[in-house]
Parts: C-alpha cells; structure tokens; sequence
C-alpha cells in the first residue's frame, strides 16, 4: 500500500494537513479533507451558503482532478452545515456544480465548523480502479 498527500496548487496549502490522501493497492481510494468554500488563498468566498457550497465542491474536484478522478468516482460524500443553514439551499447550490452523481450522502447540522465564518464543510471519499 502506499499513501500519497493531495495538495492541488489551486487549494490554499496549509502545512497542518493535506487537502486529499490517495491509498494506491489493488484499487486506489482517495479520501477528501473536509473542504469549505475557500479561495486558492485561503479567504471564505462571500454570498453566503449558496457560494461556499459551490466552492467547497469545486474543491473536493480539485482534489480528485489531482489523480484523475471525478465525482463518478466518490462513493460517499460529508456534509457539515452550520445550525440555522439551509439544506434545500445547500442542495440547490450542489446541483449546480455536482450534477446528477447520485453516492451516499451523510448531511449533518452542526454547532459551528474550524473556521468560524465558514458555513458548510465536505469530505468525500472515491475509488478508482
């Protein structure tokens, strides 16, 4: 077995942790750190759940593009979204950049998040043969 960190350029880089880790052996997995809607530098994009939601996902893209991978690939998918938030609206801003990529999918309410401006975060997991 051999792990390799994911690190995209585009991603703010963080020396505590690795966006993404890809397990290589018979299939490779590749399991997604939990994105929130962050620029490549590090900043919350502004607008609220809508855009955060849709930048989270191009992040966990992101991480995935790194080894050729894609949301047909992720067999499941983490959501955390701050009390009070929206999930129709976090659906909805989904479906924009995610498609009809149907997965196992866990949507949790949460207290607060690491960041305290960020409103929702993603973690996903993928294989591919």
């Amino acid at each position: 077995m051999e792990i390799t960190h994911l690190n995209p350029e585009t991603l703010h880089a963080n020396p505590a942790f690795s966006q993404g880790v890809l397990v290589s052996g018979a299939h490779r997995t590749v399991h997604v750190g939990g994105q929130n809607g962050t620029d490549p530098s590090g900043a919350i994009v502004p607008g609220g759940l809508g855009p955060q939601t849709e930048q989270a996902i191009k992040n966990v893209l992101a991480v995935l593009a790194e080894v050729g991978a894609d949301q047909t690939n992720v067999v499941r998918l983490a959501v955390y979204l701050v009390a009070g938030q929206s999930v129709d609206d976090g659906y909805a801003a989904s479906a924009r950049v995610w498609g009809a990529q149907p997965t196992a999918l866990t949507v949790l309410m949460v207290a607060g998040l690491g960041r305290p401006d960020a409103l929702v975060e993603l973690e996903a997991t993928a294989v591919i043969e």
